[in-house]
């Protein structure tokens, strides 16, 4: 099943976070108080709704109680971004995210509520949606228009199983090409070689099949 995210702020960070969550097949809602940005986006999403993020009403119609991730991606409000924080928190939202223009906006949304703070210079959009739609992706590096390549912790169904009882390459389109070990050197790895909970594994993977990379 996809997860079910809410992107709210719709600056280049936005757009370009909603437009990659929806390649990789999430459910997104996008939001914006710009109504321009909202019908922009509409395309790209599941469903895309004007409202203020600084007005608490606006963000109670929301129905972030539903999501599985909320993104405060307005790094430019600290106002709206916080009470964005507090009323995902208050709806028991599991995952909330959020964008920061500084070290100190940062330590403040994290003191709020935040469970993740991302800032634009660290993370473009397309990076973060990759590790937002799947918790084992570790980081990733785009490799083209459909291909990226994935530093990942294994699932937990993959643990003391090989890559060829796996049946990886055609499950997930994704061709695994090395592991680190405990000691943090990448070596390759054999087709019937176990994999172990703690390893990290470099893959090649077609970015529409990320979603499915999570652990059920």
């Amino acid at each position: 099943m996809a997860k079910s995210i809410a992107v709210l702020g719709l600056g280049k960070f936005g757009m370009s976070l909603v437009r990659s969550l929806n390649e990789m097949g999430a459910d997104v809602l996008a939001v914006d108080k710009v109504e321009d940005y909202v019908q922009e986006i509409a395309n790209f999403c599941s469903e895309a709704i004007c409202a203020d993020l600084a007005n608490e009403e606006d963000l109670n119609k929301l129905g972030l109680k539903e999501m599985d991730i909320v993104v405060c991606a307005m790094g430019e409000s600290l106002e709206a971004s916080i009470l964005s924080i507090a009323v995902a928190k208050e709806q028991g939202v599991p995952l909330i995210v959020a964008k920061s223009s500084s070290a100190r906006m940062s330590s403040i949304l994290r003191k709020v509520g935040a469970n993740r703070v991302i800032m634009p210079e660290e993370y473009a959009g397309a990076r973060s949606a990759a590790m937002l739609v799947s918790e084992s992706v570790l980081d990733y590096f785009e490799l083209g228009s459909r291909l990226s390549m994935i530093e990942m912790a294994p699932l937990n169904e993959w643990i003391g199983k090989s890559l060829a009882e796996l049946n990886i390459r055609n499950k997930y389109q994704m061709t695994v090409v090395a592991c680190k070990d405990e000691k943090g050197e990448w070596t390759p790895i054999e087709p019937d070689q176990p994999i172990q909970e703690k390893m990290k594994l470099l893959a090649v993977v077609d970015r529409k099949n990320l979603g499915k990379l999570r652990n059920q």
